[in-house]
């Protein structure tokens, strides 16, 4: 892992530093046909120096592991997640993004309250499923996710959108996020290997890891393209060199 100084990206869910982090460089914008390093925040110095070991202070790697490393290719476009699609009714789902999180101990972020829609927008809204696989136990210790049942009824209240050409921050928001009310989440632990489908629209988040067990896992999403639109204002957008890839093959 090389990571030139001008490349040390942070990654956080707070929306102030995410526009501060991503939207003042392209790093993050054009990642969708790459694999990239994103980084907790604090693991860098005044002079850009990690205070941490590089593989200790890793947020993501992001975000075409599923079209370009052939371990997770393999995983994605498996058997078993083909049919976990046909059992959702998927008729053409395509690919549009995947992540290894690893929530490292004691620096692992908090992904605060949010729906996937906010940054993977469709019309028809939330046509975007989440495939969460544990690569470890996922527990309430070293913080698994929370959601809010029923919640993916809810409207999309608040968008990160792609600015116009030539404006600065590179990202924006749209709307604003519904309060939530911490005791109307529940809390989903899964063993290693366990799967957790997320759907567009319903509310999750997970607390900041304060843990010494980290919380490793593979995430991808897929949208069902057969009546939807994919948003041009999306951070995330197809490229001719990684066009939305079809799951059956």
């Amino acid at each position: 892992m090389d990571v030139p100084r001008h490349l040390r990206t942070e990654f956080s869910t707070q929306e102030a530093e995410q526009i501060k982090a991503q939207g003042s460089t392209d790093y993050f914008l054009t990642s969708g046909d790459k694999i990239r390093f994103f980084f907790e925040s604090g693991v860098f110095d005044s002079k850009g120096d990690f205070l941490k070991p590089k593989e200790k202070s890793l947020n993501k790697i992001g975000h075409a592991l599923h079209a370009l490393e052939p371990a997770f290719k393999n995983l994605t476009y498996s058997l078993k997640v083909q049919k976990v699609a046909q059992k959702l009714g998927l008729q053409e789902p395509v690919i549009v993004q995947s992540m290894y999180i690893f929530k490292q101990p004691r620096i692992g972020g908090e992904v605060t309250p949010h729906q996937d829609a906010t940054f993977l927008y469709t019309e028809p809204p939330g046509n975007v499923i989440g495939f969460w696989i544990a690569l470890e136990d996922a527990t309430e210790e070293n913080s698994c996710l929370w959601f809010i049942p029923g919640s993916h009824r809810a409207p999309i209240t608040r968008r990160m959108v792609r600015s116009p050409k030539g404006e600065f921050p590179l990202i924006k928001f749209i709307g604003q996020e519904s309060n939530y009310p911490d005791n109307e989440f529940i809390s989903v632990p899964v063993k290693k290997g366990g799967l957790i489908l997320i759907h567009g629209q319903v509310v999750h988040k997970s607390s900041l890891n304060m843990s010494d067990k980290s919380r490793h896992a593979y995430t991808f999403h897929i949208m069902e393209s057969r009546g939807t639109h994919w948003s041009e204002e999306n951070w995330l957008q197809p490229t001719p060199e990684l066009p939305f890839p079809l799951l059956y093959t």
